[in-house]
């Protein structure tokens, strides 16, 4: 396993936590935005509720990271 393949793996994972929908799937569950001011923003779930909506709010470059893995992949094979 390569760093190429470790990068493309982060890359996955963001893609998957950015296109978590809160209403359908968050809130039910107890993680929405409103559980997030009133968690300690130290915490696991905290930091990891940051983490998705972090990746929520970049998804312009997401976009762009995927666009440029395609095109990588599409040149060299």
């Amino acid at each position: 396993m390569g760093l190429w393949t470790l990068l493309e793996g982060c890359l996955l994972l963001a893609n998957a936590l950015a296109i978590l929908n809160e209403d359908r799937f968050l809130a039910p569950r107890g993680w929405s935005f409103q559980e997030y001011s009133g968690v300690r923003r130290n915490s696991f779930k905290g930091q990891l509720l940051g983490l998705i909506y972090a990746t929520q709010y970049l998804r312009v470059l997401l976009i762009l990271l995927n666009l440029l893995c395609i095109v990588v992949k599409f040149v060299s094979g």
